[in-house]
């Protein structure tokens, strides 16, 4: 989407009330495409420049809360403003990203837009944000409390006892150790070993 209406009418869908002047003028000083996608396992938005376009485009899966949204939106447009700024060689999320983020974010933490436990998370997030919220395991559990009952009775991997077994993608698993972002789980039928995103949806076996 390109036109001002449609800018609005997707904030208004995907964000806090509160938020939705101040990101529709983010995009008003800077313009860029925007497309709200299907989900995607690996990623919640994504950014990446271009050289051979004149207009860049942010994307941003569909299926994401509203305070989770939000959240990916500054990450992604912190990407387009760091990148137009200082220029290619920057690192995705190094110095130049961080600060952008922390100036796009500031409003909205003086402002109060978030549930109070997500706030104080993501001020902690914040002084240091990570490559992505589900980086940081805290922020993240606290954001998904937010989400839209799940219809399929679905769970985390982060959720699970070491030791449960879980159903993914039709693959049985064993939940061992967690490792940062991700755990370690053997696969029930070949015993081999997995790195699973700790945020993963599976279906826990009773």
């Amino acid at each position: 989407m390109s036109n001002d209406a449609g800018f609005l009418k997707a904030f208004q869908k995907h964000l806090p009330g509160s938020a939705v002047d101040y990101c529709f003028a983010l995009w008003k000083e800077n313009p860029f495409n925007f497309l709200i996608t299907k989900e995607r396992q690996s990623k919640l938005g994504d950014f990446r420049f271009r050289r051979d376009r004149k207009i860049q485009t942010i994307s941003i899966n569909h299926n994401l809360n509203q305070y989770q949204f939000l959240i990916t939106y500054l990450h992604e447009l912190a990407h387009f403003r760091a990148f137009t700024k200082y220029g290619l060689r920057i690192a995705p999320h190094g110095i130049e990203w961080k600060r952008t983020f922390q100036e796009l974010m500031l409003p909205m933490l003086q402002k109060a837009v978030f549930p109070k436990d997500i706030h104080l998370a993501l001020v902690k997030h914040m002084a240091n944000p990570k490559a992505s919220t589900g980086a940081d395991l805290f922020l993240s559990k606290v954001i998904k409390a937010y989400d839209a009952p799940k219809e399929n009775g679905s769970s985390l991997l982060v959720e699970l006892n070491p030791g449960d077994q879980f159903e993914l993608k039709g693959r049985k698993f064993i939940k061992e150790q967690l490792r940062r972002t991700r755990v370690i789980c053997e696969e029930v039928q070949s015993g081999r070993k997995y790195l699973i995103s700790a945020h993963a949806e599976v279906q826990k076996i009773l």
